[in-house]
């Protein structure tokens, strides 16, 4: 049963106790006198899968942004991280990146950083901070089915409890952090609120991913190797990449758009490395032992549904991949999450979740890191082979030719590495792309010759000189 609550009480409600949130949550913990966070799953104390996270299996980046906010919400909670085994790794230094332009030198400053992390751990740490607070409770294995209230005011959300029987909670306010499966427009029509406006952007990305013991001494200080695609060579884009996630673990995803989607077929993991547009990370893996079977994952279309310009009941807010949801390849899911929550609670903080116009000022804050990173996102999605859903404009040409050239400019210039840096870590919005510095540099373009090998420091070289790993015969 909920938590006892005096009439003059306020009280608010989470939809969902993944990331999102449980962030939501810490957001909103100071400024009511309960937070109610309802679950359909019944969340672990351990770091274990979650049939609603499914692509929990698969490697996440925490960018700098991202983790900045999260340390914002929750004091500490990144060297918890830390703590429990995930690493910290610099960036640019840390990363051996092979764009479309060609690889990205590591001799700069290490300006920015990186959270490597298993998913479930990473959520473990935050959620355990989290449920700590006194003002926040939870109830798992209770499943929203709709809001209570009308197109003015919502006032609660109808569940199906434990027990399987109807029940309203009642609510001041209500956050929708369900995640991309999110029935909020359905929800909000029923009650004569607004039809919701949505754009989708699918590049039928498809992922398939695993564990590898590192070799040894190619654990910690180990790079990110991101062997990106290219959405304009007229073939389907395939993505190779390795992060190092604690525990002499390495995590590998590798990605293909439509028509070329990897399988979970054993003999076929290594394979589809190769054949990215450099083997780099084929090379590496014969030299490592996986450690677990391969998870695969389908569910990758940009959408963005707009929350942010409707005409919103009070007491009602949308937060995450249930605003927008993002091809996961970008790694930008988390990040926007926890500059979503970072921003719900600065309009927390000036005014009241009982105002009317709490919600609207919310979700207008709310959308500006989503649409950062959906920017990110579409911008590459958009041009692959096979794509479906909004085509680009002639906007949004000359936008990713800018961006073209500003990566080519990059492969040899501090100045737009930098700024790159800044827009993809989400530590900065994408108007400093536009500075006349950045600008002028990408007019001059790259001094040197783009590297035509990888940047590999002599400790990396030699793990590629080791004789590959010896791996089970086949089956047959």
């Amino acid at each position: 049963m909920t938590h006892p609550l005096s009439s003059s009480a306020t009280r608010a409600v989470v939809l969902g106790g993944g990331l999102s949130g449980t962030l939501a949550a810490a957001a909103l913990a100071s400024h009511v006198d309960e937070v109610l966070i309802l679950d359909h799953d019944v969340l672990p104390d351990e770091p274990k899968a979650r049939r609603r996270l499914p692509h929990g299996d698969h490697a996440h980046m925490l960018w700098a942004g991202g983790a900045d906010a999260m340390d914002q919400l929750l004091p500490g909670v990144i060297q918890e991280c830390l703590d429990a085994g995930a690493h910290r790794i610099p960036v640019p230094t840390g990363m051996v990146s092979y764009a479309p332009a060609g690889w990205f030198r590591r001799s700069w400053e290490p300006t920015h950083y990186l959270i490597g992390a298993l998913r479930q751990e990473l959520d473990l740490v935050v959620r355990r901070r989290v449920l700590a607070l006194p003002t926040v409770f939870v109830r798992s294995g209770v499943k929203a089915i709709g809001l209570v209230g009308n197109a003015a005011k919502v006032r609660g959300v109808r569940v199906r409890n434990e027990d399987q029987e109807p029940e309203t909670i009642s609510a001041d306010l209500v956050v929708d952090a369900t995640g991309r499966g999110s029935k909020s427009p359905i929800w909000l029509e029923e009650i004569g609120g607004p039809r919701i406006r949505e754009i989708t952007v699918d590049a039928g990305v498809r992922y398939a991913s695993r564990l590898y013991k590192a070799p040894a001494g190619a654990d910690k200080d180990w790079p990110v190797i991101h062997i990106q695609a290219d959405p304009r060579d007229d073939t389907p884009g395939r993505v190779a990449s390795i992060i190092s996630v604690g525990g002499g673990r390495w995590h590998v995803s590798l990605s293909g758009t439509r028509g070329g989607e990897p399988t979970a077929e054993e003999d076929q993991f290594e394979l589809f490395a190769r054949n990215a547009r450099h083997p780099l990370v084929a090379d590496v893996l014969a030299r490592a032992e996986p450690i677990s079977s391969i998870a695969v994952y389908g569910r990758t279309a940009n959408r963005r549904r707009f929350y942010d310009r409707a005409r919103l009941p009070a007491g009602f807010v949308v937060l995450g991949d249930a605003a927008t949801s993002l091809n996961p390849v970008y790694g930008h899911g988390m990040s926007a999450s926890a500059l979503g929550a970072l921003a719900l609670r600065a309009v927390a903080d000036s005014t009241s979740v009982l105002s009317p116009k709490f919600g609207l000022n919310a979700q207008r804050r709310i959308a500006r890191p989503a649409a950062d990173a959906w920017l990110l996102a579409v911008g590459q999605d958009r041009f692959y082979p096979g794509s479906i859903g909004a085509k680009p404009s002639i906007v949004d040409r000359i936008a990713a030719r800018y961006v073209e050239r500003l990566t080519y400019t990059a492969t040899d210039s501090a100045v737009v590495v930098k700024s790159l840096t800044d827009v993809m870590t989400m530590q900065k919005r994408a108007g400093v792309l536009f500075r006349l510095r950045v600008l002028v540099a990408a007019a001059r373009g790259p001094r040197r010759p783009v590297l035509d090998a990888p940047p590999l420091t002599p400790f990396e070289l030699e793990i590629l000189k080791r004789a590959p790993a010896e791996r089970p015969a086949a089956k047959h």
